[in-house]
Order: C-alpha cells, then structure tokens, then sequence
C-alpha cells in the first residue's frame, strides 16, 4: 500500500466517523439548515458549493485521461459533499497500483 493510498483511506475514515456523529447528532437538514441562518454561514456553504463543483470538473477531465467513469462520484460529490471526490483519488490510486 503507497503512502498516498494510506493517506487518502486515513482522512475518509476520519471524515466518516465526523460525518457519522454529526448526522446522529443533528440529521442531514440539521448539517445543511445552519448555512441558511447568517450570512456568515452563506457563504461557507457557497465556498463548499464551488469547490465541490471544482473538484466535479477536475474528476470529470481527470477520469477521461484514465480510462474511468465519472459520473458514480460526480453523483457522490451532489449527495455527499468530500465523499466523492476522495472515493476517486481512492479509486484511482488502486487503479494506478495495479498497473
């Protein structure tokens, strides 16, 4: 297993456990409703908006130079936020590992 790889399954581990006590805690509105009472809020919301929509664009083109599919982790990163665009690198580093 490369460093990288670890890396990359440490920090999803990690953001999972997060994000499973935050829904446990609060739900899925209960993470999203706060971001809609200041403007303050707002805009971290857009930022996380933006930067998901980034890391969509940058998958997308990525994927297409590796003979991958896209789309299942564009469809994560709209349901999931960060979940899908760490699948991918998780994904695309076992797929560089096997070559």
């Amino acid at each position: 297993m490369s460093m990288r790889l670890a890396l990359l399954l440490g920090v999803t581990t990690l953001f999972g456990l997060l994000t499973g006590v935050a829904l446990l805690d609060v739900g899925y509105l209960g993470i999203l409703l706060p971001h809609f009472r200041s403007w303050g809020a707002g805009q971290v919301l857009a930022d996380l908006v933006i930067m998901c929509a980034l890391g969509c664009l940058w998958m997308v083109r990525d994927a297409r130079g590796r003979g991958l599919q896209a789309w299942p982790f564009v469809l994560l990163t709209v349901v999931a936020g960060s979940f899908g665009p760490l699948s991918y690198l998780i994904v695309r580093e076992l797929k560089d590992l096997k070559a």
